[in-house]
């Protein structure tokens, strides 16, 4: 069996053991990035491609005819053709479950950023603010404590689940959202009803065709003007422009992004302007501690292992 890793660079693999690739395979290689032009001849014979984000749409997948699995790490699928893999009996697999403690520790960081506003407090000391001071410190913003407050969670699967454990702890309390347009669920709550009272919304969900822009400018006014959003799930999820008016019309309180409709994001990107309030941007690093992305690697070399003993594991087709 052949394989090929299309974007290996995206694990930022040089602290990572990759041997389990070279021991499930006869043959292995490996990538830092594919460019789109590139696809067809990284793939070359491979029967197995890994890949993270590289686009491996219906044509691909159609000059491809001896690839047989394509292995994602990560859990989204949407950068993979699933109904062409399906019709043309090619087995897709993804991660799942492997970032948890990495995304809602991220989570909880720029919460605790926002409500502590420890980037104003970091930049005021550096202006000499609290030289100047006449007392011992600085009270120029204002500091919350989470106790108290309500975290709405809007997707809630593991990683979701995963943050409600830490959310208690800090004493708050946990609002889950029924899924807009699906089936009504004990102990969930309606989506609108989430957004009106929570006092952090963190997203959690997989980009779909429903899910697509679920946090738009209508949903934006529906949260208090105090409210903070964050988002570690996909871009798109939420109306990037949208967001950015919003902030800067005192809509919502603040908001903290992981992820971008565009990434790498152009310059002149909406949520990268200057003067947006209250924003926070990572360039997608809530899955990125170590351990996560070690389990990446494991779970993708598990993935290759039950497909080649005729049992394929983490199936999305």
């Amino acid at each position: 069996m052949k394989a090929v890793f299309l974007d290996l660079a995206s694990l930022a693999e040089q602290d990572l053991d990759l041997s389990g690739f070279e021991r499930v395979v006869d043959v292995w290689r490996s990538y830092p990035a594919t460019a789109p032009g590139d696809r067809l001849a990284h793939i070359g014979d491979a029967d197995i491609v890994v890949t993270n984000k590289v686009l491996l749409d219906d044509a691909v997948l159609r000059a491809a005819p001896n690839l047989r699995l394509i292995c994602l790490t990560a859990t989204g699928c949407n950068n993979v053709a699933v109904d062409t893999a399906r019709e043309m009996d090619i087995v897709v697999s993804n991660v799942v479950a492997y970032a948890t403690d990495s995304v809602a520790q991220h989570v909880f960081a720029l919460m605790l950023a926002h409500h502590t506003r420890l980037f104003d407090y970091t930049a005021a000391v550096q202006r000499g603010e609290w030289s100047r001071s006449p007392q011992f410190c600085l009270l120029d913003y204002p500091v919350r404590e989470l106790r108290g407050m309500t975290l709405g969670i809007i997707g809630y699967g593991e990683l979701g689940q995963g943050g409600a454990k830490i959310a208690e702890a800090f004493g708050m309390r946990v609002m889950v959202s029924q899924r807009p347009g699906g089936q009504a669920q004990q102990g969930r709550h309606a989506f609108a009803e989430v957004l009106r009272e929570a006092d952090v919304i963190t997203l959690h969900l997989p980009l779909l065709d429903n899910t697509r822009h679920l946090i738009d400018a209508k949903a934006l006014q529906l949260m208090k003007p105090t409210a903070l959003l964050i988002n570690t799930a996909r871009g798109a999820v939420v109306d990037n422009a949208a967001l950015a008016d919003a902030l800067r019309q005192g809509v919502i309180g603040g908001a903290a992004m992981d992820v971008l409709d565009v990434e790498p994001p152009p310059l002149d990107h909406p949520l990268l302007a200057t003067d947006i309030p209250n924003l926070i941007v990572t360039p997608h690093t809530a899955w990125a501690g170590r351990q996560s992305r070690q389990n990446v690697v494991n779970e993708t070399v598990a993935n290759i292992q039950a497909f080649l003993d005729g049992a394929p594991r983490n199936r999305v087709a």
